[in-house]
């Protein structure tokens, strides 16, 4: 979730007090009754549901000592730098490394997984920037754009996804189907990020290159 990802749950199991729980779901939904979390009625999904209850639940975990997402918060933010500094080999293995560690719920049948993989990488991203998913632009869909907000003077960028084919390709497609129109109030610095994951190996490949929008 602090990626910006839903995750399921049952609400007919709450017992509408604070004291009888019995699974995951009655701590989740007693998270909804108190504000934390919000609910998706039609996917019967709960998901954060702004930037300052994702920052106080970072802030929680870190001074839970819950080592394990600590490090996962710092690995994301050197995901961000490095693509800031346009260095697509770091990008690409720290992508290996999300695939690695999160197999359990990353299915990786197709180009959708891999969205939802990226989305999970970046999520320390979502204090600068907001993410938007299937963004119409130009001749179809940009993959994911990430739009900075105005208290920051990070460039935007636009990331298109293949599966199986190269990230060479994955740029050229940004360029063909123009799908930096879709950023039409935005002026600036832009980075066009192409990652590609190769189903065979088990590997990621990102190339990235500027422009200015």
């Amino acid at each position: 979730m602090l990626g910006g990802i839903g995750c399921k749950i049952d609400t007919g199991t709450f017992q509408n007090d604070m004291t009888s729980f019995t699974s995951r779901d009655d701590v989740l939904a007693l998270l909804v009754h108190l504000g934390y979390l919000a609910y998706r009625e039609e996917t019967e999904e709960v998901f954060i549901p702004n930037e300052e209850v994702r920052a106080e639940f970072l802030r929680s975990i870190n001074r839970s000592g819950w080592k394990e997402v600590s490090d996962a918060v710092s690995a994301s933010e050197e995901l961000l730098e490095a693509t800031l500094q346009m260095e697509g080999k770091k990008v690409a293995e720290a992508m290996d490394a999300v695939h690695t560690e999160n197999t359990s719920i990353l299915s990786y049948n197709n180009e959708n997984s891999l969205s939802c993989a990226v989305t999970l990488a970046y999520y320390s991203a979502k204090k600068d920037y907001t993410l938007i998913r299937e963004l119409p632009a130009g001749k179809g869909f940009a993959d994911i754009v990430f739009l900075p907000r105005r208290h920051t003077d990070k460039p935007a960028f636009i990331v298109e996804l293949k599966w199986d084919k190269t990230a060479e390709r994955a740029i050229r497609q940004i360029k063909d189907r123009k799908y930096m129109e879709s950023l039409k109030n935005y002026k600036g610095d832009l980075l066009l990020v192409g990652i590609n994951y190769d189903k065979k190996a088990k590997k990621h490949q990102c190339v990235i290159e500027t422009s200015v929008k």
